[in-house]
């Protein structure tokens, strides 16, 4: 029997760009959980991404100047990013031990998703399920799933995870 050379975590990376997770109020804290294992595992940085659908990015690019879709309904003091997704988001991953960020996005979803992945260089794209619900049910009749619409959109890997499995128990 030969000897194999010994690999070096850091020579063998297969991933180099960081993680980049969408994160929204009320997500099940499975999705930001899989992204921080991930990107612990693979020694990245995980980038939490927040995309609000009330605005809109003014010149295309994620980090760039953002306008309110309804200028009328316009909060002075409201933030860019929750204040209660924020403290989740620190709260979840405080003691993971990985580099993290979160980033205001604007638009569409996955359009958003995907134009910032590709501007961050990231390795992949985490998102959750939708949920097994009717409104759900409504929304992926009528829009599509981001998950589904990130898979047709751009060239990164998309990583779903399934935040309500319903799996029959004599399987």
């Amino acid at each position: 029997m030969t000897e194999s050379p010994a690999y070096h975590r850091e020579e063998t990376r297969i991933l180099q760009g960081p993680v980049l997770v969408g994160v929204a109020p009320g997500q099940r804290a499975v999705v930001l959980d899989q992204a921080a294992a991930l990107a612990s595992a693979a020694m990245l940085p995980l980038v939490c991404a927040f995309v609000d659908v009330t605005v809109y990015p003014v010149d295309g690019t994620t980090g760039g100047q953002m306008a309110p879709i309804d200028p009328d309904g316009v909060d002075e003091d409201a933030e860019l990013i929750p204040r209660s997704l924020q403290d989740a988001v620190s709260s979840q991953l405080q003691n993971k031990g990985i580099d993290w960020s979160l980033v205001p996005l604007a638009g569409e979803p996955a359009h958003a998703l995907a134009r910032h992945g590709a501007e961050i260089g990231a390795s992949l794209i985490v998102v959750g399920a939708r949920e097994q619900k009717l409104g759900s049910a409504i929304k992926e009749l009528t829009g599509g799933s981001v998950a589904r619409q990130l898979l047709h959109r751009q060239d990164r890997p998309v990583l779903v995870v399934p935040v309500d499995p319903r799996v029959p128990d004599e399987q």
